[in-house]
């Protein structure tokens, strides 16, 4: 129960400064969080669990992490909504490690234990004429985005929570290079942010990893599998 307290507290924090960072137009340094995030996780599990990674996933690593300074090195000064995302879903990820709840009921008492706290913000911002969904009651389409944005968060929360409990943290820390990646194009391509020609080469060697992470994944997978049965 502790832990998944301490987990909603976290994916709170993490999903408040993304919001924010999302509507003051730093999307892309909210994709360089989640570029950082696996680091953080796979640190994690190597250091505090002992995990163990191959020779091609050290490599891996280390082209996500040239990747990682060649990204902040471009912003001229420390990331600091990056560092937070990273750290805090980094944090998140290690305390769902091995908490025995099905993925429904570890987010049932995550939302409950920041329920209150959310009430007492939206009532705060009520009062103050700053609430969204009061201000645009008259329109529709608004309202339904609103709505649309809980199950948006809650099904990738369940998946994670999931995957948590199965999957070693050095495996899904390296998984998780593939949401920046989103994020970044949707930043570069779709809301037009500024790019430079760091941060297309800090994009390029996250890919560069990516496929070594793949074909590493499908060897080790198909050296596991039992004789007779497909990998």
């Amino acid at each position: 129960m502790l832990r998944l307290c301490a987990a909603g507290i976290a994916i709170a924090v993490n999903w408040g400064v993304y919001i924010w960072g999302v509507n003051n137009g730093h999307v892309i340094e909210t994709s360089l969080g989640y570029f950082i995030n696996p680091l953080v996780t796979i640190g994690l599990g190597v250091v505090i669990l002992h995990e163990r990674l191959r020779a091609v996933q050290w490599a891996a690593v280390g082209l996500g992490v040239v990747a990682v300074v060649v990204l902040s090195v471009d912003y001229g000064r420390p990331p600091w909504i990056a560092l937070a995302l990273a750290c805090s879903f980094g944090t998140y990820g290690f305390l769902k490690k091995g908490v025995r709840a099905s993925p429904p009921e570890g987010l049932f008492i995550e939302g409950a234990v920041t329920s209150l706290p959310a009430l007492i913000v939206l009532a705060v911002l009520a009062f103050a004429g700053d609430a969204t969904f009061v201000g645009h009651a008259a329109n529709p389409g608004h309202l339904i985005l609103l709505i649309a944005a809980g199950p948006v968060t809650a099904l990738p929360l369940l998946f994670f929570a999931a995957a948590a409990t199965r999957l070693p943290l050095s495996s899904m820390g390296l998984l998780q290079y593939v949401t920046p990646v989103m994020q970044f194009a949707i930043g570069a391509l779709i809301l037009r942010e500024t790019t430079s020609f760091a941060l297309l080469s800090g994009f390029a060697l996250v890919w560069i990893a990516l496929g070594m992470l793949g074909l590493d994944g499908l060897r080790h997978r198909r050296h596991q599998a039992p004789a007779g049965v497909p990998a």
